[in-house]
């Protein structure tokens, strides 16, 4: 299957995040992917999530990439999208436990949670981290386990991507 790569230069600034988020949800639009159906919201929050994390934790710019099954490519029955984010600091995501009433720090948990694949990289003097999304069914409950309402593998931790 051909696959298409695009990609939105990041600046250091926590208003690329809603950037971030419209320009992913009108290309995922622009391929056939409805902009108000699971499958892209699930995107667009991971979208959120992982450039959020680039922009607060490193204060450096960083690259968004997303690859989509190519716009001539014969339909997959669960074509799997991917959200990259690579940034300039080398250090590794690190797991963090956070309270209940703690108002930051659960974006990786979530990213664990909503994508179907997720990890990370070093690339060059920096990292990347990537999370896959198949445009077919998702886990049952992964949202509501997101959220609190259910078990995940990593308990009270919550992680960091520095």
């Amino acid at each position: 299957m051909q696959v298409l790569q695009v990609q939105l230069e990041i600046r250091p600034d926590p208003a690329e995040v809603g950037r971030a988020r419209k320009w992913a949800r009108s290309r995922l639009d622009g391929l056939g992917i409805a902009a108000d159906g699971p499958v892209a919201e699930t995107l667009v929050l991971l979208v959120s999530e992982l450039v959020t994390n680039a922009v607060v934790h490193t204060g450096r710019p960083a690259v968004l990439r997303l690859s989509l099954p190519g716009a001539h490519a014969p339909a997959a029955p669960s074509p799997t999208v991917r959200v990259e984010v690579t940034d300039a600091c080398s250090r590794a995501p690190v797991p963090r436990c956070v309270g209940g009433d703690a108002t930051g720090g659960r974006g990786l948990a979530l990213v664990d949670c909503l994508a179907d694949r997720w990890g990370w990289s070093r690339e060059g003097g920096g990292k990347s981290i990537w999370c896959e999304v198949d445009g077919g069914a998702r886990r049952e409950g992964s949202a509501a386990v997101a959220y609190g309402g259910g078990p995940t593998a990593y308990e009270d931790f919550a992680f960091e991507a520095v």
